[in-house]
């Protein structure tokens, strides 16, 4: 069967299976075909130009064209050598516009496989700056969807897996206490609402986390005493006598710092609960609060110190992933992601130390204004 069938009612046999019938013939580029209608507009443009200051050279006197007569040279030289600059500067225009055009080819086809879903192929840098600075700034565009839809596809994964479970339990404590198995007494009711309420800490969690990145998170902003905050939470969050006890030690200079309360000690509650589960009985977890030694006037910093047995060197790197826990951790897995991203919603950051010290350091840095 002849290939250039376009029109064929059906597909041959031996077409493939994946690809569309009949096929779509590509057009020519968009560079070919800017560059043609540069050349040709260049062309009329320069034959145009050139016929009128001959003939107002020739009203002005300046020049004087010979009559062709039998066997005289006539205008062919003139019009020779005027049809080869033509061509020239056309040829050149061409080459000019090839170079810009090339990179739009290029983009033209990214951004069509970035429509159908494909960011796994960048496009490649090349032409004059601007093309390169376009090109650049596109592909990292693709960069980050490609990212945000890699982590759009890890949350589902991850939240389908964390309710899973509760889901799991309730249901079958119900279905127990329906069949008779499980009497429905306070004990069980009770253990039902643990799990709801696990399911609710979980949906808050998820809420705040995706809030605070997407910067849509309200912040209720007052001038704050840091010292105070601090003293507070560690008292709201003192363990019993025997455990690691927090000890608050701030600076005498600090300044009020505009924050939301209520979130700045969320963020605390959740790196002193952590430090409070992995060290060990009388330790003692440390609070510092002081200016930032490397610009004082800008930023105040805020350390949590416990006396654990630290982070493990292969856990460093993910600890602020969402839903990400290591082998003793018996959350969720949310904890420092929202801490993190609490902490940016303020215009500071949150980072784990790495100290020659026992323990795990964490260090806040919230900007003075």
């Amino acid at each position: 069967m002849p290939f250039f069938r376009r029109h064929a009612p059906h597909r041959p046999d031996w077409w493939p299976e994946n690809e569309p019938w009949p096929p779509k013939h590509r057009r020519f580029p968009f560079g070919r075909r800017l560059g043609c209608a540069v050349v040709l507009v260049n062309l009329v443009a320069f034959g145009l130009l050139w016929l009128g200051l001959a003939w107002v050279a020739k009203g002005l006197g300046l020049i004087d064209f010979p009559r062709p007569h039998y066997g005289g040279p006539g205008w062919g030289p003139v019009t020779a050598l005027a049809v080869l600059f033509l061509f020239g500067l056309a040829a050149g225009a061409g080459f000019a516009l090839r170079r810009i055009a090339a990179p739009m080819d290029d983009l033209l086809a990214g951004a069509e496989r970035v429509a159908q879903g494909d960011y796994s192929v960048p496009v490649p840098e090349r032409g004059p700056k601007e093309a390169r600075t376009l090109t650049r700034a596109f592909n990292s565009m693709v960069s980050r969807l490609n990212e945000t839809d890699t982590r759009r596809r890890s949350l589902l994964a991850d939240v389908s897996h964390e309710l899973r479970t509760p889901l799991t339990v309730i249901r079958g404590n119900l279905e127990g206490m329906v069949d008779g198995v499980y009497a429905p007494n306070e004990a069980n009711l009770r253990a039902l609402i643990d799990e709801t309420q696990m399911m609710e800490r979980l949906v808050e969690d998820l809420r705040t986390l995706a809030l605070a990145e997407s910067g849509a998170l309200m912040l209720l902003r007052e001038p704050t005493d840091l010292a105070l905050l601090l003293s507070e939470t560690a008292y709201a969050l003192q363990p019993a006598q025997g455990q690691a006890q927090i000890k608050v030690a701030c600076s005498d200079d600090l300044p009020a710092v505009l924050l939301d309360p209520a979130r700045m000690r969320e963020v605390l509650t959740n790196l002193l609960t952590n430090a409070i589960k992995h060290s060990p009985t009388g330790g003692e977890i440390l609070v510092s609060c002081q200016l930032d030694p490397a610009n004082p006037s800008a930023s105040i910093v805020i350390e949590v110190q416990d006396q654990g047995p630290g982070i493990a060197s292969a856990d460093l790197p993910h600890i602020f992933d969402r839903f990400y826990k290591s082998s003793d951790s018996t959350g969720m897995g949310l904890g420092l992601s929202i801490a993190r991203q609490l902490a940016a919603a303020h215009g500071g950051s949150l980072e784990a130390v790495t100290r020659p010290a026992p323990g795990a350091c964490f260090r806040i840095v919230l900007p003075q204004e």
